[in-house]
């Protein structure tokens, strides 16, 4: 799925009018008509509902809506937020419309009109929408302040009044949404962190903007999905044998961390690489043989690893599941990135390694990947002032080191080279566990091990890691799952894509 622009939407909206062909009150209606659906197939009929409005399309939205909720026999009480401007000819339109069917309609001057809400209430914020591009400030600042004090059920229409679409809205003033129906994509804004907090549980309601143009317009960011999966995923010939799906390479495990290398080895191995072999230390050699007894060893140091001979042969590498922090670290990660020229991954203290000597970046082999969680990003390329600005040095990184970046988390997002932005829809808060990560690098060694490329892998191998996620989470719950059931779960979500 494209996640467009502010800008885009618009664009999305006009070019629907014109090719459709619809007017665009028509199209008004039609957003309204399912935002009415999804309202009355909730338990609100016996409550009263208060919409707010702006003058702008998202406040025509919230007329149209509460005229059809009127018709149906809700109780609905509307609030214009008055400027003293007459409004959109939209607007305009919806706001005669209405005055056919109720008198309970009220402008708001001063915060001496605000209503009082009970908890009981049902609130639409129709206040403003995408078209939104500075802070509010004033009435409108001190009537979602207002809002936002209420313990009331709030339901934002397409995006919580205040929120922007593709800018942070850090310290802004902003409604603080129980759920927001939004229209067609989802909107950047919806996939960062710092935003948790307004939206709310979001639902998507298809109003049948055109689809040529989500074909054939460019967007910088894409959200992985299902049918995405299928088109990259790569069935097995019947006639394969393991030389088809490489020899993968695993630098992983120290004294103390051997759970780490059995972790990222396990799910190398469940995630389609024909063989695995362990560079590991004496310590962990035991281990890894009974835990993992599909991987091959190769002893490199005692408490952790020193040396990587023969790395260059491999058709994958990953390196960093519970090596360590070892001052000998720089010196093997500049020999291996000056002995293997093929794309490999850097994850866990492999990463914190580069962070303390960023000079080693410029060594990485071409589209190698790099799977920082948030912190270890920030020691690697330096602290943001909100989630936007780090996905864009985030992008600026890949482009300048020619590599891929798997910044960990909810909505996983992965920066490659060529300046664009994906994000993965799979995951669950359970998966925020100890080796989570292991498995993630083991899953990507294994696909780059088995033939997908880098980018590939790493969209690919971030959604099922997700999906196996969700597949133990409905198993054991979110609470219960740790991060071998992620592994066993791998299979199932194979399954899905075939």
């Amino acid at each position: 799925m494209k996640i467009f622009s502010a800008a885009q939407i618009k664009k999305w909206d006009a070019f629907t009018i014109a090719n459709e062909p619809i007017n665009s009150i028509d199209l008004m209606e039609r957003a309204a008509a399912k935002c009415c659906e999804w309202i009355t197939r909730q338990d609100y009929l016996q409550k009263h509902i208060l919409i707010f409005c702006g003058k702008g399309n998202n406040g025509g939205d919230g007329l149209a809506i509460a005229r059809m909720l009127i018709e149906k026999g809700y109780s609905v009480t509307v609030y214009i937020l008055e400027f003293g401007n007459i409004g959109t000819a939209d607007f305009q339109t919806n706001l005669a419309r209405l005055h056919l069917c109720s008198t309970d309609i009220h402008f708001i001057q001063s915060p001496e009109f605000f209503p009082a809400i009970t908890d009981g209430d049902i609130i639409i914020d129709a206040l403003f929408g995408t078209g939104l591009n500075k802070p509010l400030e004033g009435i409108s600042a001190a009537l979602v302040k207002h809002i936002n004090q209420c313990n009331a059920t709030i339901i934002a229409i397409d995006l919580p009044s205040g929120l922007a679409a593709d800018s942070s809205s850090k310290n802004n003033p902003v409604i603080k949404a129980t759920c927001t129906l939004s229209f067609q994509n989802y909107k950047l804004a919806f996939l960062l962190p710092e935003n948790e907090g307004w939206c709310g549980k979001i639902y998507l309601l298809d109003i049948g903007l055109h689809k040529q143009f989500a074909s054939q317009e460019e967007a910088a960011f894409e959200l992985t999905d299902r049918q995405l999966m299928q088109s990259i995923y790569k069935p097995r010939k019947q006639f394969a044998h393991k030389g088809n799906f490489g020899h993968a390479a695993l630098l992983c495990g120290s004294y103390g961390m051997m759970g780490a290398a059995v972790l990222s080895a396990t799910s190398c191995l469940r995630s389609g690489a024909g063989k695995l072999s362990c560079y590991i230390p004496k310590c962990g050699y035991e281990i890894v043989q009974i835990a993992v007894p599909e991987a091959m060893c190769i002893v490199a140091g005692d408490d952790h690893i020193l040396s990587a001979a023969g790395i260059e042969k491999f058709d994958a590498v990953g390196i960093g599941p519970g090596i360590g922090l070892q001052a000998t670290h720089g010196s093997l990660l500049k020999n291996i990135f000056s002995s293997y020229t093929k794309p490999l991954l850097v994850d866990a203290d492999a990463l914190n390694t580069l962070a303390t000597d960023k000079t080693l970046l410029s060594l990485l082999p071409p589209h190698s990947i790099l799977t920082p969680h948030p912190k270890e990003f920030e020691r690697l390329f330096g602290s943001t002032s909100n989630d936007f600005e780090r996905l864009q040095l985030a992008l600026k990184k890949s482009e300048e080191y020619n590599i891929y970046i798997v910044l960990k988390g909810h909505y996983s997002f992965i920066s490659t080279p060529q300046n664009k932005g994906f994000f993965n829809s799979t995951g669950n808060p359970g998966m925020a566990t100890a080796g989570s990560g292991d498995v993630l690098s083991g899953i990507i060694t294994g696909l780059l091990a088995s033939g997908y490329n880098p980018l590939h892998s790493c969209l690919l191998g971030t959604y099922l890691h997700g999906l196996a996620g969700n597949f133990a989470a409905q198993k054991f719950s979110e609470e219960a799952m740790i991060a071998g059931d992620i592994t066993d779960c791998l299979g199932q979500g194979f399954k899905t894509l075939q």
